[in-house]
């Protein structure tokens, strides 16, 4: 491995703070990764890295050459992507990160493709429902469902994703069907909650506006597909995007709670470091997401078998 590869390695250690999750990322075993540290040490006759049994911090001088070492990889990596521009085929590995649900069902698919036209690209994708620091986890496309936060991050809106509260018929027939946002105080609601989670209330449309309302449950998850298997058992009534219950509404296996109190539809989009933004290779997959998710996003004709009406408008 070369002097450059292991600078990789020693910046990815850093800022995964372990040499088995720097050398994870890198697809290196721990004993590669921790070779590949020692290396550098013994080429400068100086400790980077202090070690423990608990944890692994870099030393004053490490810390100071992970500074240098970082910018070295970023003007590399942009080195490399300026050449990809002007050769018109994109090399290297994507990063991307998106909700355990929403990836799988339309993240997932889009990759071999991807991967088919371009065979240069290596692409490693990471579902989560927590949030991720996509600065320290060296994230270049996060796709997002929600209001992001301000950030220095680059936020690029694909479509808007509508949302619907949805209920089996057992439990609806059990439990009755609520008929102003009020009722459901009487309900049980499936929650999607982790830690510093803003999903603590839901946002409906009622004819005064957007009202914010507290809801409770007796189950709560950090898991969309949980909430919905939840739902599909008769458990309660869960706040999902249409997307991900579109079939089961068709099916009848869900019914829509409240359509005329429905909840804010969410913003779906991708958020990636500005500089990122720059790569072709990443360009390229933004633009490839977007063109083939925005028909998730539109017109869907969910017709139930009590001849339901479509569960959205075309946006």
């Amino acid at each position: 491995m070369s002097y450059l590869e292991s600078l990789r390695v020693f910046v990815r250690v850093v800022e995964l703070g372990s040499i088995t999750a720097g050398g994870r990322d890198l697809r290196l075993s721990p004993a590669v990764a921790s070779n590949r540290i020692k290396d550098l040490e013994n080429r400068f006759g100086l400790r980077l890295l202090n070690r423990t049994t608990r944890k692994l911090t870099p030393t004053e001088i490490g810390r100071a050459f992970y500074d240098h070492a970082r910018r070295v990889i970023e003007t590399l990596d942009e080195a490399e992507a300026l050449v990809s521009s002007f050769s018109g085929k994109p090399q290297g590995v994507i990063r991307l990160t998106a909700p355990l649900g929403l990836g799988r069902r339309l993240i997932a698919p889009l990759i071999p493709g991807f991967c088919a036209d371009n065979p240069g690209v290596e692409i490693r994708l990471r579902l989560s429902d927590r949030n991720v620091n996509i600065v320290e986890d060296a994230i270049d496309l996060a796709f997002f469902l929600g209001e992001p936060a301000d950030s220095a991050l680059k936020w690029r809106k694909i479509a808007d994703c509508p949302r619907l509260l949805v209920a089996a018929p057992a439990y609806l027939a059990r439990a009755g069907m609520p008929a102003v946002p009020d009722d459901l105080a009487d309900h049980n609601c499936l929650l999607l909650r982790y830690p510093r989670s803003p999903e603590y209330f839901w946002v409906l449309q009622t004819p005064d506006g957007p009202r914010k309302l507290t809801v409770a449950g007796r189950f709560d998850t950090d898991d969309g597909d949980v909430l919905r298997d939840w739902a599909l058992a008769g458990h309660g009534i869960a706040n999902r995007p249409l997307y991900e219950v579109a079939a089961d509404l068709a099916r009848g296996d869900l019914v829509e709670v409240m359509p005329d109190h429905r909840p804010l539809p969410a913003q779906f989009g991708c958020l990636t470091p500005h500089r990122r933004l720059q790569d072709p290779k990443v360009r390229m997959f933004a633009e490839f997401a977007a063109r083939e998710l925005r028909p998730h996003f539109g017109e869907a004709a969910v017709v139930g078998p009590a001849g339901l009406e479509p569960a959205t408008k075309a946006l």
